[in-house]
């Protein structure tokens, strides 16, 4: 059976508190500033809406697609929405990201702790979907887990493994392992051009170009 994110949609926000401080957040708001030119956004996966939120606030002319397979998270994404006035300029999908058809005309793609819910063929099939659903020059921000070379890299690998046995518990998340996202965003024609790093390179906020 398919994950299943609604049973902690709400309180997944305080889940995260615990685990990570606000760790998390500041991963998934570190690029806001690189973002207020964006017209048209395509959203994986933003949960209760943190992000978008913010999103819109500082761009009032930008509009967004909304992906999530979660219709509670949905729900309380488009209540936070809605507390700014900005709902007209969100268009929801509860649908699975690998079904969503998109209509193209995008110049942003966002995927904060998402892309670690995929198998890296499906991270592959979702890249090659984008490409042709972007604009030149459109971005891509990916933010994520990850295993550093470093020395913490045996802590790393056994938090995410504890994170995935959670998720599969809580959720029937089917991944077991990080996909290597970077391969597959690079073999779909698009280009890594920053990286920004917490928690000993744990945490990772990256923006792709295509």
């Amino acid at each position: 059976m398919p994950a299943d994110f609604s049973r902690i949609a709400r309180p997944y926000r305080w889940m995260e508190y615990l685990s990570f401080g606000t760790l998390l957040e500041s991963c998934r708001f570190y690029r806001l500033p690189d973002l207020r030119n964006a017209r048209r956004a395509l959203v994986f996966g933003d949960g209760d809406g943190r992000f978008l939120s913010r999103l819109l606030a500082i761009n009032p002319d930008l509009r967004a697609d909304v992906v999530d397979s979660s219709q509670a998270m949905l729900n309380l994404l488009a209540a936070r929405v809605k507390k700014i006035g900005a709902e007209d300029r969100v268009t929801l999908y509860c649908i699975d990201a690998l079904k969503f058809v998109p209509t193209g005309g995008y110049d942003l793609v966002v995927t904060h702790f998402f892309l670690d819910c995929l198998e890296t063929a499906e991270v592959e099939a979702l890249a090659q979907q984008m490409r042709k659903a972007v604009l030149k020059n459109a971005v891509w921000v990916v933010s994520d887990f990850a295993v550093p070379s470093n020395a913490a890299r045996l802590p790393a690998r056994m938090l995410i493994c504890c994170l995935y046995l959670a998720f599969r518990l809580l959720t029937r998340l089917r991944t077991s392992k990080l996909p290597d996202h970077a391969t597959a965003l690079a073999t779909a024609g698009f280009r890594r051009i920053k990286t920004e790093r917490w928690l000993a390179g744990i945490l990772v906020s990256e923006l792709w170009i295509a």
